[in-house]
This record gives C-alpha cells, sequence and structure tokens, in this order.
C-alpha cells in the first residue's frame, strides 16, 4: 500500500505551543496506516530551496516535544511562494511568484495535503496556495491573539504569563525606588498581551493601539499615583501604541524579504514624552521583547496547540480542505480560509474587559 504524504510547516514569529502541534499530527496520523508526515524547514522555504529540506516526522521525532518552546522545523516571517527574494544584477532585490513551480514540485514529492501553523500573514498563504488548487489545512498561531475567526490563538496566554510575571517584578523594584515603570510589549496592532497582563499584573496604565493616549491623561495618572503616596507606578506599553493624533514608533529594516516597519522604541519615547511634559519622578523602561516568544508553553497553550494537531489531521483525513482549524469554546471547528483573515481580532474600547481595566483604576490615556 503506498503511503499518503501530509507536509506540515511553521511559518512567522516563533511561539509557545509550535511544538505541541507539530506532535498532535505525528500522534494521530501516527494511528492511520497509510499516512506519513514530512516537515519542511524554515515555512515554505526548504521546498523552494535547493536541495529541498524536510525530514520525516514520527513519533519518535516528536517524543515529548510538546514541553519544548520555538519550532523543531525552524520558521521565517521572510519571503515566501508568493514573494521568494531575488537579487537582481544591480544588487537591488526584487521579489517572484513562485506558487506554481511550488505545486509542482509538492506534486513530484508526493505530497497529498499541507498542513500551515502561522498567524495571519502565513494563513493569507495559505488561501492563495488553496485558490491554487492545493489541498491545504491552517493552523492559527500567534502571540499576539489578533485573529478573529478563534476565540484564543495558542501561545498567547505564555506570553501574557511572561508579561504579567515581569510585571510582579517590575513592582518591587520600582516600589523600593520610587520610580516610574514603562514596560513594552508586542502586539504590533492588537493591544492583548498589554491588556491582560495589565490586569493581571496591577498595572497603573495600560496603552494600547486600539485607543490612542494623550500624554497628559498619562501624566495625570501618575501624579495621582505619587499625590497618594504609593510612590510609584507601573505602565504598561503595547509596542504598536500610538499618541493621539500621532503615529506607530518603529523603522524599516531594510532587511531582504521582511516586508513590515519593525516596532520598538515607544517605551523610550514615551518616557521622554512625560519629561518633557513636566513629569519629575525618576522613569524607567524595560523592553520584553523576544523573550515573551520563548520558553516552556504553558499548559493552556499546550493542550490548546495539541487540540489544534490532531483536529488539523483529522481534517486532512475528512477531505476539509481551504479551511484553518479555530477555538469556538468548548470546539475546535473549522473556518474557511477566506473568512480566518478578513479582519484582525483587535480590542473593542467599549468592551467588557477594557470596562473592568477602567474599573481598576488603569488609565488607558483617553
Amino acid at each position: 500500500m503506498a503511503l499518503k504524504r501530509v507536509m506540515v510547516l511553521t511559518g512567522g514569529g516563533d511561539c509557545p505551543g509550535l511544538n505541541a502541534v507539530i506532535r498532535g499530527i505525528v500522534k494521530r496520523a501516527s494511528q492511520e496506516n497509510d499516512w506519513e508526515v514530512v516537515g519542511c524547514i524554515e515555512s515554505f522555504n526548504g521546498v523552494l530551496r535547493e536541495p529541498t529540506e524536510i525530514q520525516i516526522l514520527d513519533e519518535k521525532t516528536v517524543e515529548g516535544l510538546q514541553i519544548q518552546g520555538g519550532t523543531i522545523l525552524g520558521t521565517t516571517n521572510k519571503g515566501g511562494p508568493f514573494a521568494w527574494p531575488v537579487k537582481n544584477p544591480d544588487g537591488s532585490w526584487t521579489t517572484v511568484d513562485r506558487s506554481d513551480e511550488m505545486i509542482r514540485k509538492l506534486s513530484y514529492l508526493g505530497i497529498d495535503a499541507v498542513i500551515n501553523i502561522g498567524g495571519d500573514g502565513s494563513q493569507r498563504i495559505s488561501l492563495g496556495l488553496a485558490q491554487k488548487g492545493l489541498k491545504i489545512v491552517g493552523v492559527p498561531k500567534t502571540i499576539d491573539n489578533d485573529l478573529s475567526m478563534t476565540d484564543y490563538t495558542f501561545g498567547f496566554q505564555t506570553a501574557v504569563q511572561i508579561c504579567t510575571e515581569a510585571i510582579d517584578k517590575l513592582v518591587t523594584t520600582a516600589a523600593s525606588h520610587n520610580r516610574v515603570f514603562i514596560m513594552e510589549v508586542m502586539g504590533r496592532d492588537a493591544g492583548w498581551i498589554a491588556l491582560h497582563s495589565a490586569i493581571a499584573g496591577g498595572a497603573d496604565v495600560c496603552i494600547i493601539p486600539e485607543i490612542p493616549y494623550n500624554i497628559e491623561k498619562i501624566k495625570q495618572k501618575i501624579e495621582q499615583r505619587y499625590n497618594k503616596r504609593h510612590g510609584y507606578c507601573i505602565i504598561v506599553v503595547a509596542e504598536g501604541a500610538v499618541p493621539a493624533g500621532g503615529s506607530v514608533t518603529g523603522t524599516v529594516t531594510g532587511e531582504v524579504g521582511y516586508q513590515h516597519i519593525k516596532l520598538g522604541g515607544i517605551a523610550e519615547q514615551l518616557a521622554a514624552d512625560l519629561k518633557a511634559s513636566g513629569v519629575e519622578h525618576d522613569i524607567r523602561c524595560t523592553i520584553l521583547g523576544h523573550l515573551q516568544r520563548g520558553g516552556t508553553p504553558i499548559a493552556f497553550d499546550r493542550v490548546l496547540a495539541s487540540e489544534f494537531g490532531v483536529r488539523a489531521m483529522e481534517f486532512v483525513l475528512e477531505g476539509k480542505f481551504g479551511q484553518m482549524v479555530a477555538y469556538h469554546h468548548p470546539d475546535v471547528v473549522g473556518i474557511p480560509l477566506e473568512e480566518a483573515v478578513r479582519e484582525q481580532n483587535l480590542i473593542n474600547p467599549e468592551s467588557r474587559l477594557v470596562h473592568t481595566a477602567k474599573g481598576l483604576g488603569i488609565e488607558f490615556g483617553d
């Protein structure tokens, strides 16, 4: 009996729980007699490169993998089958569409289906390939929790836990020195990590992209804290936060194949603006950066990632292609890829969670 082959890959930023998804796929496939799982190195790059970089994944390969952070397959957020970087003779770079070539190569390699684990950008690639006839299933992944058709994405809760623990530590040093601490967290266009960790960690100010802030409101909250003799203030700010009438803080990297503005620096900018507005208290900044992506996933993310992996493989077995698995509590369901990437999951400023934060006295600067 000829084996059927499903190829699994991880794209975009790394995320706690990726390996648990891979394990779930392999463990479920191993219960079938006619399916083999292969992994593609660094998203679709492993197929697009010469020589091809793919590897067989079996139960021995994924043994105990659920506790390991990162991804054993590697990942990338540069290039891809629809925008492969090519260097011109003059040294400049352009991109070419290699999607048709890649689909032909997948057929040559005997790949019957693909499971693409990734965030918004990765699932847009999934959609484009599905529209070209590739049998593909998407698995949502992002610490930002910004995919609208799933209740949660795995990795998000682990990132929130890391940020909350960081706030816990900052509180003791801030209180000891009577300082203002600004902690910058990831999130790009969505403030979910900032909002959840601010509530859990007891921050005084939470600045998110969905609510442009007024520097005077932040100043007033700081002074209120000191006037009540608390003697310190904790501010959590998402990297994509913007002042009212302003723009995000970031740079164009110039990295080949990287299409996003590299966000970062809002904490230092906020500190400078607060000083300029007349705040005289000591201000220190902490940028967690990629610490939020690293390490062992917490139990919630291991369970969710395992559910996604098993369900994605079942979609392959059932022939349910062109869909993304999604968590609709308490079920894992299928969502057409067109719907999955239609809009981002952003915080509604009128939501119950924002209302709760304001009820706790957290200032958003609006």
